[in-house]
């Protein structure tokens, strides 16, 4: 269906003789269905205040290259999978040009058919499954560093840490959470040793049972490594140092929230990888200045900018097609797209499967801030491949 047709029946339907002010060509329309309400909020609420920045600060410019200005239709899909797909079938009937998904990738996937049938890109806002495009066909694209890649940067630092033993705790309930099972295979391939494994429900609150296995382990392991999030995260970390377990606790992206920094002496010295830093004069600096001036509070997570990514990452393609905003078009040039600068890194898509190349950031909770460890690029031939769930 061409767009002006898809803008016809949307005015149509909604008793509306004309949809905008701009001719439909001059128009990208992005189908937001992101979880602003349940479990994945503390995510995509974030993301999508970023998101919000950059379309606004085109849109002030007369839109992509002046002349094409962005609108959006936002759904919440509450953090539920058959909603995701509620959602994102009527977000297609609606007309859009581009889709934009929840964050994990278990209610991406949900929706990634209804996207690849009807030929329409859709991007998670921050799921880090490798296996999310893989899966989700040529039009699902992520927007976050892979879990396997991760794992492998977190295993890396670890190993040059001294570390020799490992512990992983992983849930089996999302695909996300079994990131840890990458860090062991990377952890082994470097030549360390996993000396043990818990696995746990997510939302569970209870962890005296891993906990106790942990304390069980005759040294501690050097490090124990786990992708829980809130709120399974800050339950497990008290619980572990309550029981005076002093491991090296190395997370993930998922715990890249103002929570974990409040956790006080029992967050204190976690690492975890995340998808990037403001260090003075880089681009998410500046990004964080302006969130800062638009919202009238700092910005507290790097989920932020990875909004603000997004935004760069369509206009990019936009760009590349000459203004096209057909979809087939749109999914081509986003494939293609090499070197895009975003708040948070620089982005490649040319020559992946749609997870994309970005920077890797290591963090350390140092007295209830965040430190900046490294930014190291994994060796290739240490990144596990992807796990087909």
């Amino acid at each position: 269906m061409t767009r002006p047709l898809r803008t016809a029946l949307l005015a149509a339907a909604l008793g509306l003789a004309a949809p905008s002010a701009f001719a439909a060509d001059d128009v990208l329309t992005v189908g937001v269905a992101t979880a602003q309400t349940g479990s994945l909020a503390v995510f995509d609420g974030p993301v999508i205040d970023g998101f919000r920045l950059g379309v606004e600060e085109i849109n002030a410019e007369g839109g992509i290259d002046g002349k094409i200005r962005i609108e959006t239709i936002e759904k919440d899909v509450r953090s539920d999978a058959a909603q995701t797909s509620i959602a994102v079938s009527e977000l297609i009937d609606e007309g859009v040009d581009v889709l934009i998904l929840p964050c994990d990738a278990d209610p991406a996937f949900a929706a990634s058919a209804l996207a690849s049938e009807a030929k329409i890109p859709a991007f998670s806002t921050c799921a880090s499954s490798p296996t999310l495009p893989l899966m989700g066909g040529d039009f699902m694209f992520a927007n976050f560093p892979g879990d396997n890649v991760q794992a492998t940067v977190s295993a890396g630092w670890a190993r040059e840490e001294g570390a020799k033993t490992a512990y992983v705790l992983y849930s089996p309930d999302t695909q996300y959470t079994t990131l840890p099972l990458y860090f062991a295979d990377a952890f082994k391939k470097m030549g360390g040793e996993v000396v043990g494994e818990s696995t746990y429900k997510i939302g569970q609150q209870d962890f005296s049972a891993e906990v106790t296995k942990i304390r069980s382990i005759e040294p501690e392991p050097d490090v124990i490594m786990t992708s829980a999030y809130e709120p399974d995260f800050p339950a497990f970390i008290r619980q572990l140092r309550a029981a005076g377990v002093k491991s090296q606790v190395i997370g993930s992206d998922g715990i890249d929230s103002p929570t974990t920094f409040s956790l006080g002496e029992a967050s204190d010295g976690v690492v975890f990888t995340t998808a990037g830093h403001p260090l003075d004069g880089s681009p998410l600096a500046a990004f964080n200045e302006k969130f800062a001036e638009k919202y009238g509070r700092e910005s507290d997570t790097v989920f932020n900018g990875i909004g603000y990514d997004l935004v760069k990452i369509l206009e990019a393609a936009v760009e590349a097609t000459g203004g096209d905003t057909d979809s087939q078009a749109l999914r081509d040039a986003i494939a293609g797209l090499e070197g895009v600068q975003g708040a948070t890194s620089v982005i490649t898509y040319k020559g992946t499967t749609g997870m994309p190349v970005r920077e890797v950031t290591l963090i350390r909770v140092k007295d209830g801030k965040r430190e900046l460890v490294g930014q190291p690029s994994p060796d290739p031939d240490m990144i596990p491949e992807p796990r087909m769930q």
